[in-house]
């Protein structure tokens, strides 16, 4: 089955899409958290995540279903959604997380897909080999032939409505997983999971995880729902979703709660060090920390689970109305700074702008630049990449404010960091009307001055002028040869100092 997701707006990588899941008549909104439920301990049960948290989605493992006489029992006479007490769609898990703990599983692909579809499973997964990260070439190789093979097993057989997740492994071999992703994508099963992720997350490699991901979307189609298997905590959403996730699954809100940690989108609290709840879900508003350590042990882990929920699904809706209003970036940066390994993640993804840029929508609301990581964004890459289009005169005059010699050039354009040369024309277009603080940084500055190579580069017969209010030298280092450099307010320079190294004081 396939065709089941629909994308219905988009930033950067991330979207908002449909997830059409058959089986349970359901439609789920991305990008969707999927709280795994433990068929043996349930902190919060599944009904009251359908009532009081909205969830539409959730995750339980069919192997431990399947090994437990009591739990195999009632699945198969009361159907998951009975036995769970939950009306949403279940996807279920197959034995793969404890091949990879345990090493060895007593179930094929086969056995495992007919019992997820006997118990009423409505996303199923085959028993793929979740290869960790850093393993050797040889073993990524050999494990990845393993599961390739039960993708093969998986399309033999028959599911009915159930969808069916075809994992991508891979390690951090990141060829493997484009080639991974691409051969998934020529299978008929339909959705994607990029597994093999938690102990990255475990270690705050979010660079890794940025570019696992980032090489699986390269080999899957635009319109393939990606979930990022094991990823749980509110502090990487934004990161996951601009690399274009759609769907996370995690019992991080219940086993945090279990140690008495606080989730919140900047890391994690313990409850015995903080003095303020800095929340406003209804677990917070009406306690103090020393109300939550008081309560017993059952029902503290109860309370901690909640907020940690609560913070969880607040933090997507606030992903998706990023995404509709445009500004998802700005808020992956605003979470980079939160903690130094998320930076190491959003510096990452710019590493794969030009990715980004292929899907980033080209107009939006507003451009914010917010720090140095701004100059590599999608919007000033895909200026840079076009910027050779534009019909360059004879003579222009690039600056950052008026003619700073007199009227000697067939058009004027304006120098604006990061993007460079902009025709007027287009000056009250998106992104040009991007605001920027006052102390613009030394990087905006060698961004314009790469927009201005890229326009030479288009245009070697132009006579380029460049008008600067104090470039910093980086910046002008990087202008080419034979552009003339002048500084606003002052007399044109002679030809003989013209050059990108000189001092323009």
């Amino acid at each position: 089955m396939r065709d089941c997701f629909e994308v219905r707006d988009g930033d950067a990588l991330g979207r908002i899409g449909a997830l059409t899941v058959p089986r349970a008549d359901r439609t789920v909104e991305t990008p969707a958290l999927l709280p795994v439920i433990n068929p043996n301990i349930r902190t919060v049960s599944p009904a009251r995540l359908e009532a009081e948290f909205g969830a539409e989605i959730l995750i339980t493992n069919a192997y431990i279903i399947r090994g437990t006489d009591d739990l195999r029992e009632r699945a198969l006479d009361e159907g998951l959604h009975g036995m769970l007490d939950f009306s949403g769609a279940i996807v279920t898990d197959s034995g793969s997380f404890q091949l990879a703990e345990y090493g060895d599983i007593d179930v094929t692909t086969r056995e495992i897909l007919e019992f997820q579809h006997a118990i009423g499973s409505d996303v199923a997964t085959p028993v793929d080999v979740p290869t960790p990260p850093d393993a050797s070439r040889e073993a990524a190789e050999a494990d990845l032939e393993t599961t390739e093979q039960a993708l093969a097993d998986a399309e033999a057989v028959d599911t009915g409505e159930m969808l069916v997740n075809a994992p991508v492994q891979g390690s951090t071999h990141l060829d493997l997983r484009e080639e991974a992703a691409r051969h998934a994508d020529g299978t008929d099963l339909d959705v994607f999971p990029v597994g093999a992720v938690v102990p990255l997350m475990n270690d705050y490699r979010y660079d890794d995880v940025v570019d696992v991901v980032a090489a699986a979307k390269r080999g899957l189609g635009a319109d393939r729902p990606v979930h990022l298997f094991g990823a749980g905590h509110p502090m990487m959403f934004a990161l996951a979703v601009a690399m274009g996730c759609d769907l996370f699954d995690s019992a991080a809100y219940a086993i945090y709660a279990r140690d008495d940690r606080y989730l919140t989108v900047r890391g994690t609290n313990h409850l015995d060090e903080m003095d303020y709840l800095p929340c406003e879900c209804p677990i917070c508003t009406s306690r103090t920390p020393a109300d939550l350590r008081a309560e017993d042990d059952d029902a503290r882990e109860r309370l901690l689970a909640e907020h940690n929920l609560h913070v969880s699904y607040g933090e997507l809706r606030r992903i998706k109305g990023a995404i509709r209003e445009g500004n998802l970036l700005e808020l992956v940066e605003t979470r980079a700074r939160g903690h130094p390994a998320m930076l190491d993640g959003y510096r990452t993804l710019l590493d794969h702008a030009r990715q980004l840029e292929r899907h980033d929508p080209a107009v939006k609301g507003a451009f914010f630049y917010c720090s140095a990581e701004s100059a590599r964004r999608p919007e000033v890459v895909r200026h840079h990449d076009r910027i050779g289009r534009l019909d360059a005169p004879a003579r222009l005059l690039l600056t950052g404010g008026n003619d700073p010699s007199g009227d000697r050039f067939d058009a004027t354009w304006r120098l604006l960091p990061p993007f460079g040369p902009v025709p007027r024309a287009l000056s009250e277009t998106y992104p040009f009307t991007a605001e920027l603080p006052d102390r613009t940084d030394a990087a905006a500055y060698e961004a314009a001055a790469r927009g201005v190579a890229a326009l030479v580069d288009a245009n070697p017969e132009t006579d380029v002028t460049v008008a600067h209010d104090d470039w910093p030298a980086s910046a002008r280092a990087l202008l080419p040869d034979s552009v003339t450099v002048e500084r606003l307010g002052a007399r044109p320079e002679p030809e003989s100092e013209a050059g990108p190294d000189r001092d323009d004081e």
